[in-house]
C-alpha cells in the first residue's frame, strides 16, 4: 500500500503538538484494513517515539514479508503452471513460523512436480529413441502414480514384444529353426495382431509338403488317356416262351 500523504502529514503535526493517540490508532487501523484486503503497498511512518515507532516498524516488516511471499509464490505458480518452466523455487529470506512453512510447502510441491515430470519425460524420450531399459522410479501418488504405472507397463510390453519378435526372426531367418512362436500374454490390440502375424510366418510346413518333391511344370508329362471302357453287351438270349 502507498502512504497517504495527508494522513502522514496530520500524524506528524499531531505528534509535534503533543500527539493525538486517536489519530495514530486510526492510521494503524487504516494500514491493517489495507493488509486485510490484500493491499501490501501501505507503510506506517516510523518517525514516532516509543511504542508507536515500534508498532510502525513491526507493521512495515510484516507487510514487506507478506508482499515478498506473495510475489514469490505467484512467480513460481506462473513459471510451473503457465509457462512450463520446471525447477522454480520461492525465495523468501528471513522468514519464520507459518510463513516459512508455507514457503517450504510451495517449494516442495514445485520440486516434486519437477522431478516427476522430468522422470516421465526422460523415459518417454528413451522409448522414442528405442531404449526400452529405463523405468520411472520417482515417488508418486494419485494420478501421477497411475501415469507412472501406465508408462512402466507400456515399456515392459514393448520390451517383451521386441524380444519375442527378435527371437523368432533369429530362429527362422538365421538359425533355420522353423516352428518358433512369439509369446505375448495379455497383449491386446495392434501388438497382438502383429505377434499373431509373426507366428503365422514362423509356423512349420505340413508334413506332406516337407516330404513331397517339387515338380517342374515345364518337364512334367501328361499321363496317357486311359482307354474308354466298352459298354456291356446286351444279352441276346431269348426269353423262354
Amino acid at each position: 500500500m502507498v502512504e497517504r500523504a495527508g494522513t502522514v502529514k496530520r500524524a506528524r503535526t499531531s505528534r509535534a503538538a503533543g500527539g493525538d493517540p486517536e489519530l495514530d490508532l486510526r492510521e494503524l487501523l487504516a494500514g491493517l484494513t489495507a493488509v486485510r484486503d490484500g493491499d501490501f503497498g501501505t507503510r506506517l511512518p516510523e518517525d514516532g517515539d516509543g511504542l508507536l515507532q515500534e508498532i510502525a516498524t513491526v507493521f512495515n516488516g510484516m507487510v514487506d514479508q507478506l508482499s515478498l511471499f506473495t510475489s514469490e509464490v505467484t512467480r513460481v505458480a506462473r513459471e510451473v503452471g503457465t509457462e512450463g518452466q520446471l525447477g522454480g523455487q520461492a525465495e523468501v529470506p528471513a522468514v519464520s513460523g507459518t510463513w516459512k512453512d508455507l514457503t517450504d510447502s510451495v517449494n516442495a510441491m514445485a520440486g516434486n512436480l519437477t522431478s516427476q515430470v522430468r522422470s516421465i519425460a526422460e523415459v518417454t524420450t528413451a522409448v522414442a529413441k528405442g531404449d526400452l531399459s529405463q523405468k520411472i522410479t520417482v515417488d508418486a501418488r494419485g494420478e501421477i502414480l497411475e501415469l507412472k504405472n501406465t508408462v512402466n507397463t507400456m515399456v515392459d510390453q514393448l520390451s517383451s514384444f521386441a524380444d519375442e519378435v527378435t527371437r523368432v526372426a533369429r530362429e527362422v531367418g538365421t538359425e533355420g529353426q522353423l516352428g518358433g512362436q512369439a509369446r505375448q500374454p495379455h497383449q491386446p490390440g495392434p501388438l497382438h495382431r502383429r505377434g499373431h502375424h509373426r507366428r503365422r510366418q514362423g509356423r512349420p510346413l505340413p508334413e506332406d509338403h516337407r516330404r513331397r518333391p517339387r515338380r517342374d511344370p515345364r518337364t512334367q508329362e501328361r499321363s496317357p488317356a486311359s482307354p474308354a471302357r466298352s459298354a456291356p453287351k446286351a444279352s441276346s438270349a431269348a426269353r423262354p416262351t
